[in-house]
């Protein structure tokens, strides 16, 4: 699914270069659920970005699904993760003027999907993950809990194969954090591809590997 291979990344501040990510090797396999750690401003973040296409990288090579990552024009970059990505994030990023049912088929509306079609799927998916009884009601409404749980809905609505968790459990209280990480592992028995990047060692442990970056760098 991931194949990365001596990466490098810096940022130009003024004058001064800063390198983030200092060679990383990093695999991982269709179906695994992964588990990557890391101390603020370990590189956890920025690697998290380029396996996201959401930034590039200087040097090194990451394939995706077999296919070479490198210097793609936005439109492919988008196109890429459209088909291949679902991300959930720390904040949730759902748009509060808009339902649960209509946050959750986004996605499928950026895919050309038909609006009955889009409705049909996004219910679907709320079910799924515990929430049809939520579809019209909007985000401020929700506790974050099932707002995570309509982030999540929303990111696999598309049927990526690869889930992209950062700090999913980052704002919720323990019990909920427990309740997220278990749908993602369910997510994955289903088939999915998940990497979650967390600072929890209680969530670490739950996943079937653990990948640590210091100073960035995979140790």
């Amino acid at each position: 699914m991931i194949q990365i291979q001596d990466l490098y990344k810096s940022y130009q501040n003024g004058t001064i270069t800063r390198a983030v990510l200092r060679g990383i090797n990093f695999h991982l396999e269709k179906g695994d659920l992964v588990a990557l750690m890391g101390q603020s401003g370990a590189g956890k973040s920025t690697l998290l970005n380029i396996i996201g296409l959401l930034d590039d990288y200087d040097h090194g090579d990451y394939y995706l699904n077999g296919v070479h990552m490198k210097n793609l024009s936005s439109q492919e970059a988008s196109r890429y993760r459209n088909q291949l990505i679902g991300f959930v994030f720390q904040r949730f990023h759902l748009i509060p003027f808009k339902t649960a049912l209509e946050n959750v088929a986004l996605p499928l509306y950026y895919q050309g999907v038909e609006r009955e079609e889009r409705c049909k799927r996004a219910w679907a998916m709320l079910d799924k993950v515990g929430l049809s009884a939520h579809a019209d009601h909007r985000p401020n409404v929700l506790s974050g809990g099932q707002q995570q749980r309509v982030a999540i809905a929303r990111a696999l609505v598309t049927a990526p194969p690869l889930i992209l968790a950062d700090e999913p459990t980052g704002s919720l209280d323990s019990s909920t954090a427990h309740e997220i990480i278990a749908l993602l592992k369910e997510m994955n028995r289903e088939g999915n591809t998940v990497l979650i990047v967390t600072h929890s060692i209680q969530v670490a442990r739950q996943c079937n590997s653990i990948q640590e970056i210091v100073d960035g760098k995979i140790v």
